[in-house]
């Protein structure tokens, strides 16, 4: 893992106050793929209003900016789409907290997240299947290359731990086939 300090800074927090979080985006792309720069760890997370005191005691001022509770309050009560980041103002490191819970595969997600070991520390990962349907909705939306070099890495390395069928069918249920069929084409 190239940037542990990502892990050290937001992740190992979370783990050691039992919050709930799983590492998806860039690092778990990493983690199931091949290496790459990221400046910043995607984080879903399952957290209540009632956490907010306990997310500002692990990332207070001045190491820190997290947003004010009100902000908080609002992004976790939101169905979709909710997001807040948390800045390491020493580093310009980021975490992306991503607490929506409308995703017909979270409830799926959460029940096959991984623990892992890094290190001295252990983190939960998103499964490989759920990481990749979300780089193909944002490959869907902006086109970026990079989704698709990390769903082709990810594929490649960790091919005997990825069921393939149950993506085809996700793909299929979440209108994103052409973008997995897209992915295939590559990969052949």
């Amino acid at each position: 893992m190239d940037t542990p300090d990502l892990i050290e800074l937001f992740v190992r927090p979370l783990h050691v106050a039992s919050l709930r979080y799983m590492i998806s985006g860039s690092l778990a792309s990493i983690h199931y793929g091949e290496p790459r720069l990221t400046l910043d760890v995607d984080l879903a997370v399952r957290l209540n209003e009632s956490e907010i005191p306990c997310l500002q005691t692990l990332f207070s001022q001045p190491e820190f900016y997290l947003p004010p509770p009100e902000v908080l309050a609002c992004e976790l009560s939101r169905v979709t789409r909710g997001h807040f980041n948390v800045l390491h103002l020493a580093t310009g490191n980021k975490a992306d907290f991503y607490p929506s819970r409308n995703h017909p595969y979270n409830r799926w997600a959460w029940e096959h997240r991984h623990l892992v070991q890094l290190g001295t520390s252990e983190v939960y990962f998103a499964p490989p299947e759920y990481v990749i349907l979300w780089k193909l909705e944002f490959l869907r939306e902006g086109g970026s290359d990079k989704h698709l070099r990390d769903i082709r890495s990810m594929l490649l390395v960790s091919a005997d731990a990825i069921d393939i069928d149950f993506i085809s069918h996700a793909t299929a249920e979440l209108g994103l086939t052409p973008v997995w069929n897209i992915v295939l084409a590559h990969n052949t």
